[in-house]
C-alpha cells in the first residue's frame, strides 16, 4: 500500500542523494500539469517561481515542484528540471517554445558536511530520471540528506532531520497526501501524544531540550547561526480545485508544521510550502475537509521525517538514540 505522496493519481516523485556531501534534492512531477498554490512564513525563505503560483496571475498549471539542498545554491536544481521537462515536451506552449513552469524552495545543509558542494542542474535532471509513482524513499535521502532540527543548542547538539510523507483518503476517492523536508531550529514533538521525538540533545544524554522553554529562559540562539534551517514541502490532492483553494491548501498545511515543530516559522526559519492539484478525481471537492486533511498528513509527514532518517555527518537520528 503507497501511504506517500505518490499516492495522488497524476503525482511522481524522484531524490537525488549525495550522502558523502551530505545534501540532494527531490523533485515531484506533474506531466499533465498541476493547479498550484504556495504559502512562504518564517524570515529565511529561498524559493523560485513562487509569484506565478498565487492567485490574478496568469500561468495556472505547474509541471514540476524542485525542493533542495545547498542554500541558495540549490535553487540551481530547478534549471536541470526545466531542462528535462522541455526534453520530453512538457510545459506551457508559448508559440514554437514549450516553457515548463517549475517552482522550487531551498534549505540550508552546508554545515554538515561538505559546503562547496550543492545540488545544480545535473542532480535536479537525475532526480526527474529517478521519479515514478513508486512509494516515495523517506528519511536521510534527496532533499532531506543534509537536514538536521533542534539547533538551539548548536549542530554539535543537533539531531537528524530527513524527508517524510504521508497520506489520507477521503470519502469519495479523494486522496490527500503530503512530503516534508524538515531541518527546522526548533524540535520536533508527536501531536497526538505530546513526546518530544527530536531536539537539542541534552548535554547528560538524558533527552532532548524543549526548544520554547530555551527561549523563554533566554537561553537559546547564541550557538547556532541564524540562517542555517528552514522546513519544506508539498500537499497534494487529486481533488478538482480552483487556484485560490490550492493556495488555502498550502496556507492550511502550515497548521501540520506548527502542530509539530516547535518553535515554528522563526525569523531563523524561511519555512515554505507547495500546494499541487492533479484534478484526477473530477467534481466539487469541500475545501474544509481537504484543509483538515492537509494539517494532518503534513503534521504526519514531519514525523515520518525524523523517525526515518540516520544518522549523517556526526548528528544523530532519533532512531539511534537509546532514549527515544
Amino acid at each position: 500500500m503507497n501511504s506517500t505522496i505518490t499516492a495522488v493519481a497524476g503525482l511522481e516523485a524522484g531524490h537525488h542523494t549525495d550522502q558523502a556531501n551530505a545534501t540532494g534534492c527531490t523533485v515531484f512531477l506533474c506531466r499533465q500539469g498541476a493547479v498550484g498554490g504556495v504559502d512562504v512564513r518564517g524570515g529565511s525563505p529561498g524559493t523560485r517561481e513562487t509569484d506565478l503560483l498565487r492567485p490574478m496571475h496568469r500561468v495556472d498549471r505547474v509541471h514540476a515542484i524542485v525542493l533542495s539542498g545547498g542554500s541558495a545554491f540549490g535553487l540551481d536544481a530547478a534549471s536541470g528540471v526545466v531542462s528535462y521537462l522541455e526534453s520530453q515536451g512538457i510545459g506551457v506552449k508559448v508559440g514554437q517554445a514549450v516553457v515548463p513552469i517549475v517552482s522550487a524552495a531551498i534549505l540550508f545543509d552546508l554545515g554538515l558536511a561538505t559546503p562547496g558542494v550543492r545540488p545544480g542542474p545535473a542532480e535536479g535532471r537525475a532526480a526527474c530520471l529517478a521519479a515514478g509513482a513508486q512509494p516515495m524513499s523517506e528519511g536521510s535521502v534527496g532533499a532531506g540528506t543534509g537536514a538536521t532540527v533542534g539547533k538551539a543548542r548548536g549542530l554539535a547538539r543537533a539531531t537528524k532531520g530527513g524527508i517524510g510523507s504521508a497520506s489520507l483518503e477521503l470519502p469519495g476517492g479523494l486522496v490527500v497526501a503530503a512530503a516534508v523536508a524538515v531541518n527546522a531550529y526548533g524540535g520536533v514533538v508527536d501531536h497526538r501524544t505530546n513526546q518530544m521525538v527530536a531536539g537539542p540533545r541534552r548535554a547528560d544524554g538524558a533527552g532532548f531540550e524543549d526548544t520554547v522553554g530555551l527561549f523563554l529562559r533566554g537561553e537559546a540562539g547564541v550557538q547556532s547561526p541564524a540562517l542555517t534551517n528552514t522546513t519544506i514541502g508539498v500537499v497534494a490532492t487529486n481533488a478538482s480545485i480552483s487556484r485560490e483553494e490550492a493556495n488555502f491548501l498550502a496556507q492550511a498545511s502550515h497548521n501540520g508544521l506548527a502542530l509539530t515543530i516547535r518553535p515554528c516559522h522563526t525569523i531563523r526559519d524561511g519555512d515554505t510550502m507547495f500546494a499541487l492539484a492533479t484534478g484526477q478525481t473530477p467534481g466539487p471537492a469541500d475545501i474544509t475537509s481537504l484543509t483538515v486533511a492537509a494539517v494532518e498528513v503534513t503534521a504526519l509527514a514531519v514525523l515520518r521525517a525524523i523517525r526515518t532518517a540516520a544518522s549523517l555527518g556526526g548528528v544523530p537520528a532519533a532512531s539511534d538514540l537509546d532514549y527515544v
